[in-house]
């Protein structure tokens, strides 16, 4: 995917909203938490049921952050999307959105014993991440995920969103994060979607009203100046 840069009607927006837009130096590293969104073999292996190709080329950018994080005693959470119990607690999607046909892929390809549930090989996953299931696109809606309580436990009031896909789970996860009372930043060169203008469109959106919108480098400069 192309580099994103902000559009001016977004940015414009975003500075009627807040006046400024906000400083990466109010990051207090040991109160953040890298959310990785979906980074599973169905989603992000060529070929894969669900795949984004462009998923792969943002591995090596999760990989980093999430090594700065850890150096700065960060938390790091990695985010699965489950079959388990989908079905019934998500037949909207299952009834409504989807055919019969791509209901019953979904669901067998995301079942927790299929190879594509697993997350993507190349990623830096350590002992003491997070591991953390799904249900729905959001992880932080009623009935989706423990991620909510996972993150008050240990005193998290920050969320930086990587993964994919930036317009669907991810995107979902940040609002919703936001409406929780998270400061909320998607990190763009760590989030990937099937396009270049759904890419740009979502995250205009999302610094508009939303949360930041910040790359890998400009949040490890600031967890390096908030951990030095």
């Amino acid at each position: 995917m192309h580099p994103y840069t902000v559009s001016p009607v977004a940015l414009a927006r975003a500075h009627r909203q807040r006046g400024q837009t906000r400083s990466a130096a109010s990051f207090v590293a040991a109160r953040t938490a890298l959310v990785v969104v979906d980074m599973q073999n169905y989603f992000v292996a060529s070929g894969a049921s669900g795949e984004v190709p462009a998923a792969r080329g943002i591995v090596g950018s999760i990989n980093r952050l999430a090594s700065a994080m850890r150096a700065a005693a960060g938390q790091v959470v990695w985010l699965q999307t489950t079959a388990r119990g989908a079905r019934e607690l998500w037949t909207n999607l299952h009834t409504n959105i989807l055919d019969p046909a791509q209901a019953r892929k979904r669901l067998q390809a995301l079942d927790e014993a299929s190879p594509e549930f697993a997350l993507y090989p190349d990623l830096d996953v350590r002992h003491d991440d997070l591991r953390i299931r799904k249900i729905h696109y959001s992880a932080l809606v009623a009935g989706s995920s423990d991620l909510d309580a996972a993150l008050r436990e240990r005193g998290i009031d920050t969320l930086l969103i990587a993964g994919t896909a930036t317009n669907v789970c991810c995107e979902s996860t940040a609002r919703d994060a936001m409406m929780l009372n998270y400061r909320t930043v998607m990190v763009s060169d760590a989030n990937a979607t099937w396009t270049d203008t759904e890419h740009a469109a979502t995250l205009d959106l999302f610094m508009a009203f939303f949360g930041d919108v910040m790359t890998v480098d400009q949040v490890i400069a600031c967890l390096e100046t908030r951990s030095s």
